[in-house]
């Protein structure tokens, strides 16, 4: 029954993140940290009752029957996990300590310091502090205590998202059933969310409704972004999806035909359900290319690139995977005749765009230099970058259009080295785990394309803001936690050889 809670609120949570416009919104983002409590309250609840549960296996009650015995003996085994699954869990030590670092390095931001200390540890954000005390009387008594965040309140609640997404990523670690079933009915939700992000937005945008749900927004919806707000944040979403969708497509095709066979017979051989998933990663494809964000779609190209030649079968000696780039033409073919026209036509502002921001980025580069090791405070850009603008523009510079550059403004070169030390060591564990996995084995396919999702993510986080944006956080950091769980889960009663792949009996 946990397990079932468990898994019910996790999917609810990929349902929820990207339709609540992204969970860009307050209450959105607070209602996602309390289902991911929720999730971490139900987990320790049961790895408390183990305990009680090994008690039962181990010396049964006299009076108890043989099936109430078996009940409890399984109920333990989902519990405790198969014998031999906690070796097959990936080493979490490592990514534990570096994201308490860089916790700490947060909530030092937030603490009250003297200002001797601040001279010394951030001498910028001191001589700030001193010359706004001399226009505030009030500041001016409160002068000799100060934190390094410029703003406590807004990287108290940047905080709050960092803590509660780093525990889920660490739950998908340590949580046991999250096995190859799990993981499978999880993928199909969010390939079921991406595809409705992808029907809703062309609908609102070729039908002229142009709405975001209960929201009239004729004046900003000039290309499809589901139900959020700003497009290329619709397509940071897809670009994770799109290649964790094919990757499972292949994984299903590896259970139900041999690989080496010819692309007739393979096609011959899918059933409904797979034919259904390759046009529902067709109708992504589309929604991306409408979305008109021209990294999302660049990225796009490099992802789909990576994915035609790592799932190729090298024993035919292939180069490239048909199969991937039929479905990638498919989707063209199709957008063309729909038209493309506007998504072309934003390819040759692109100079204009570049140059916005590339002054952007040069005065984030101040930033970076002024507040060298300890940054601004996390979510703290809004207000500090006003004071470094050289540019004119009505309204607010909400985000650094870079991903990257932002948070080491925000957090310094030491949190920018904690969580670029973090990326190389989990990027390293799923590469090597993934050179243990035989060509055939469905898991590969899953995990290779979750870190494609992720390498195209990171692709597109150059030039825009993706992890700032709640539902693709969070969207992150669960594939994360899938790729690295993927190839470690339990594989169920099923026999396997020493390559991974499963034994299928042939008549």
């Amino acid at each position: 029954m946990m397990n079932a809670m468990i898994l019910f609120l996790i999917s609810s949570l990929i349902i929820f993140t990207p339709i609540a416009f992204g969970s860009v919104e307050l209450w959105a983002f607070s209602l996602m940290e309390l289902g991911i409590l929720l999730i971490i309250i139900l987990w320790a609840i049961q790895w408390l009752l183990r305990p009680a549960l090994r008690r039962v296996q181990d010396n049964p009650e006299p009076h108890m029957v043989q099936g109430e015995l078996k009940t409890r003996q399984s109920a333990f085994r989902t519990l405790s996990g198969p014998e031999g699954s906690l070796s097959r869990r990936p080493q979490s030590a490592w990514i534990t300590v570096l994201l308490s670092l860089f916790l700490l390095l947060v909530l030092f931001q937030m603490i009250s310091l003297p200002s001797e200390i601040i001279k010394v540890l951030s001498p910028q954000t001191y001589e700030l502090r001193n010359s706004l005390s001399t226009f505030d009387s009030q500041l001016l008594t409160l002068n000799s205590k100060f934190s390094i965040s410029f703003v406590p309140f807004l990287t108290r609640i940047e905080f709050l998202k960092w803590l509660t997404l780093s525990g889920f990523f660490l739950f998908l670690l340590s949580w046991k059933y999250f096995d190859q079933r799990a993981i499978r009915k999880l993928i199909l939700v969010v390939l079921c969310v991406g595809v409705f992000e992808s029907l809703y937005g062309m609908f609102e945008f070729f039908s002229g409704h142009k709405h975001i749900l209960h929201l009239k927004m004729d004046h900003l919806i000039s290309s499809v972004t589901g139900t959020f707000i700003n497009r290329n944040a619709f397509a940071g979403y897809l670009l994770m999806v799109i290649p964790l969708s094919t990757g499972y497509l292949f994984h299903r095709e590896t259970h139900q035909g041999d690989l080496s066979l010819g692309w007739r017979h393979r096609f011959s051989s899918l059933d409904g359900k797979t034919l259904l998933i390759a046009f529902g990663i067709i109708v992504m494809i589309l929604g991306l290319l409408f979305s008109a964000s021209r990294m999302g779609i660049v990225s796009l190209l490099l992802s789909f690139t990576l994915i035609s030649l790592l799932f190729r079968d090298p024993q035919r000696g292939r180069r490239f995977s048909k199969a991937v780039v039929l479905i990638f033409g498919l989707a063209l073919l199709w957008a063309v005749w729909i038209g493309l026209d506007a998504v072309i036509s934003r390819f040759f502002t692109t100079s204009e765009s570049f140059e916005d921001r590339w002054t952007i980025w040069v005065n984030t580069f101040q930033i970076i230099k002024d507040y060298l090791l300890f940054g601004t405070g996390l979510g703290t850009f809004i207000q500090v970058f006003p004071m470094y603008r050289s540019f004119h523009i009505r309204g607010l510079v909400t985000h650094a259009e870079n991903d990257f550059l932002q948070l080491a403004s925000e957090v310094g070169l030491i949190g920018a080295g904690l969580l670029l030390a973090l990326f190389i060591y989990l990027f390293y564990k799923a590469i090597t785990r993934l050179r243990f996995l035989s060509h055939r084995d469905p898991e590969r396919y899953i995990a290779m394309g979750g870190l494609i999702g992720i390498l195209a993510l990171m692709f597109h986080s150059l030039v825009e803001r993706n992890i700032q944006i709640p539902a693709n956080a969070f969207l992150y950091a669960f594939i994360w936690g899938l790729v690295l769980r993927a190839g470690h889960a339990e594989r169920g009663s099923n026999s396997t050889k020493p390559g991974g792949y499963q034994v299928k009996e042939t008549k």
